[in-house]
């Protein structure tokens, strides 16, 4: 490289550029060398797998992309159900009457706290007609444990509803690993079948003989890892977001039921 010395001695700053500049492509070549070396030995030990081995791969993969968009739509989901709750309770605390926003005949798709108070008021109103047409202006009692029922069902109802499909996460977080590892001790057992049948018939019997068939099996423990870790760290996610979603509609149907006791039970009840 050629450098540019000024008056004191010194370096000039066209030579530590070019310097640098050396350095960037150098390091971007050992990056690309590497790279192409991790996928030349990928191909390799994809070659020398077992049918058995590549079936369990197959397997992984179709078990990872299943994990990953049941990961991103639940996630999604419980974002749109997080942020339609903080408007509806805003929205909700803001009437002078509880049964104002069901006047309105609403419907917002995806808040659980909305299905919470439509299903309540529902129950609500169906127990404050009669059946001669007229209107009451308080519940008895006994209609006012229906309509708490009624919320804790619709409780119920929208906690299972955020769960579903968490199931699948379960299954990757536990199954690949053991999945992965039944094609490692399969591929392993395998190696060493064929090198005794290979040094009773006189072949050799050494580590560099050995040494495809073992890394062939040891990738599908890989395999394994590569789709229970992203799946662990994603299903802990959800769940705590799903308790913390959980108990948010445990809390409101608590204080709806409270204001339904205050606005249309009698005191004397």
């Amino acid at each position: 490289m050629r450098k540019v010395l000024t008056r004191n001695g010194t370096t000039s700053e066209a030579g530590r550029n070019n310097c640098n500049l050396f350095d960037f492509y150098s390091m971007n070549s050992s990056v690309g060398l590497f790279a192409a070396s991790s996928g030349m030995k990928l191909t390799y030990v994809w070659e020398q797998a077992t049918p058995e081995a590549r079936v369990i791969i197959v397997v992984l993969m179709v078990f990872s992309v299943f994990a990953w968009m049941t990961m991103g739509y639940k996630a999604l989901e419980m974002r749109r159900a997080r942020r339609l709750n903080l408007v509806f309770e805003a929205e909700y605390r803001s009437q002078a009457a509880l049964l104002d926003i069901f006047g309105r005949k609403l419907h917002v798709e995806g808040c659980p706290l909305f299905m919470v108070y439509q299903d309540g008021c529902s129950e609500l109103d169906v127990r404050l007609n009669s059946p001669d047409g007229t209107r009451r202006r308080y519940l008895s009692l006994k209609a006012m444990e229906h309509v708490k029922r009624s919320l804790e069902s619709t409780v119920a109802r929208e906690a299972l509803r955020l769960e579903s499909g968490l199931v699948l996460l379960a299954v990757a977080v536990s199954g690949a690993p053991f999945l992965g590892l039944l094609g490692t001790v399969w591929g392993v057992m395998d190696t060493f079948g064929g090198i005794a049948m290979a040094a009773q018939a006189g072949g050799r019997a050494d580590l560099q003989s050995m040494a495809p068939g073992v890394s062939a099996a040891l990738i599908t423990t890989v395999a394994g890892l590569l789709v229970a870790i992203p799946s662990m760290f994603g299903y802990n996610w959800l769940v705590h977001t799903l308790r913390v979603l959980t108990v948010q509609l445990d809390n409101f149907a608590q204080a709806l039921a409270s204001r339904m006791e205050t606005e249309f039970l009698k005191d004397d009840e």
